[in-house]
């Protein structure tokens, strides 16, 4: 039978008709075809069996005390801490580490009764924009494996593209979600920031990373949500969000729009004119498009980069090497050369040169031109984006500029950092959103948009995209 949904799923296991045990196996089989592709960087093959032998005897003598996720075979991105289960972040530095709690999001999964299929392939540090970064190699698109798979989640994206799981959990500082979806035909959804706990997430840029998930479908995003949202004693900037909104609620919408952006010469053709033609077919079905001016909207990469590195600098000085983290085997004199030869070894290319540039801006000297100044500037485009979208029901725009290159084909640092100026929006403004494809493309990735709406909206959000999917 062709399962699609996590509703499909658990009708089967309550009639009889699908065992837990037959859909693990089949996903764990499907990982075996597939592990060409890179996107796990481990299996949990042994203890999600033993999962799933557990929920069949529920299934088959506890019903009532059945979860709200039981039968959802889920992947976590390689920066979510699992109790006595490895933990690298994609990374030598935390090489062998083990994690000594589990994230609440984890907690909150497993005990809706959730099962954890493996840990996915990300950026180093989720630092990157193609999933090329990792110390386990690149992950593979699963459209086309010699392309890249977008980046930092897109062992995630590729670990439900390819079937290998029902919903991937990963973490968005910047596009790092929306745009390995993107890339892979995916719905890609980040939360509002603080909805989903980031108690157990390996921090990049605190003030900026955000929990969300990858999934094919809307509602089963909206379902995970529901489970996981709230908040958390464990992490102090967590808060609640209003509950599900149904798609049949959501009527005419008043979507806001940016001409310039859509008609920017940085965005490929077929990308233009994908745009072009969804904004047509918005209008035929009757929704009011409302081109705006995004005024700030040529400060957003820079801004956004120069603050997350900033918080990159700060977060990533913990591992020396010592306390824990990859620790260099060479004699040394004093413990000032082994944490600097420790953390030579252990940080990657792309990791190093963020913390330098980090480490650049907070310095004496430069804090008050470049971090400060990239604050007042975030503040700016914060209070730009809010007002807009009190009078507008949602903000659509490009997820990326470009479609999936070449693995290895991108080489200029600065041109990566700019194919995240349209998704670094949402987090600068801790707003939740999410891309969904829109368009086919022959040979290539779906044409993918993204939608924004205001703080603690996600529900919302949700509903209106699934709605615009129908269309």
């Amino acid at each position: 039978m062709q399962i699609t949904s996590l509703a499909q799923i658990q009708a089967a296991l309550l009639s009889g008709e699908l065992t837990a045990i037959d859909l693990v196996s089949s996903y764990l089989d499907r990982c075996a075809e597939t592990k060409s592709h890179n996107a796990y960087v481990e299996i949990f093959e042994e203890e999600i069996k033993i999962a799933a032998q557990t929920l069949d005897e529920k299934i088959k003598n506890n019903k009532d005390k059945l979860g709200p996720l039981f039968g959802a075979v889920v992947s976590i991105k390689d920066n979510l801490c699992y109790k006595d289960h490895l933990v690298t972040a994609s990374s030598k530095m935390l090489d062998g580490f083990v994690a000594p709690y589990s994230a609440t999001i984890v907690e909150r999964l497993i005990e809706a009764d959730a099962m954890i299929i493996g840990r996915t392939n990300c950026d180093e540090f989720c630092m990157g924009s193609y999933n090329e970064t990792s110390y386990y190699g690149p992950v593979k698109s699963a459209i086309d494996p010699t392309k890249v798979s977008g980046g930092s989640s897109g062992g995630g994206a590729v670990s439900v593209a390819l079937g290998t799981c029902l919903v991937a959990i990963g973490s968005d500082t910047g596009g790092s979600i929306r745009q390995p979806a993107a890339y892979n035909g995916m719905v890609g959804y980040k939360a509002t920031y603080g909805s989903i706990s980031r108690w157990g997430l390996i921090a990049y840029g605190s003030s900026l990373d955000v929990i969300g998930f990858i999934a094919p479908h809307t509602e089963d995003i909206t379902k995970v949500l529901t489970v996981v949202a709230g908040r958390d004693e464990y992490d102090s900037t967590s808060i609640d969000i209003p509950n599900a909104v149904q798609k049949e609620e959501i009527t005419t919408l008043k979507i806001a729009y940016s001409s310039k952006v859509m008609n920017d010469p940085e965005l490929k053709a077929e990308l233009r004119q994908g745009a072009r033609e969804y904004i047509v077919k918005l209008k035929a079905a009757g929704h009011e498009l409302v081109d705006v001016d995004l005024k700030y909207e040529d400060y957003y990469v820079p801004t956004y980069y120069i603050l997350a590195c900033a918080e990159a600098s700060s977060n990533l000085s913990r591992y020396d090497g010592i306390r824990y983290g990859h620790r260099s085997a060479e004699d040394v004199d004093d413990y000032k050369e082994l944490i600097w030869k420790s953390r030579a070894e252990g940080f990657g290319s792309e990791v190093k040169k963020r913390i330098m540039l980090g480490t650049y801006v907070l310095s004496q000297g430069y804090y008050e031109a470049y971090f400060l100044k990239a604050q007042q500037v975030r503040t700016l485009i914060k209070e730009h984006t809010d007002e807009l979208l009190a009078s507008h029901d949602v903000l659509l725009m490009p997820v990326t500029t470009s479609l999936p290159k070449a693995i290895g084909e991108q080489k200029d640092p600065i041109q990566s950092y700019l194919s995240d100026r349209c998704t670094v929006l949402a987090n600068l403004c801790g707003l939740p959103a999410i891309s969904y494809p829109v368009y086919n493309i022959e040979g290539a990735a779906p044409l993918s948009m993204q939608l924004i709406t205001a703080s603690k909206q996600d529900n919302y959000l949700l509903a209106v995209s699934q709605a615009l999917l129908s269309l």
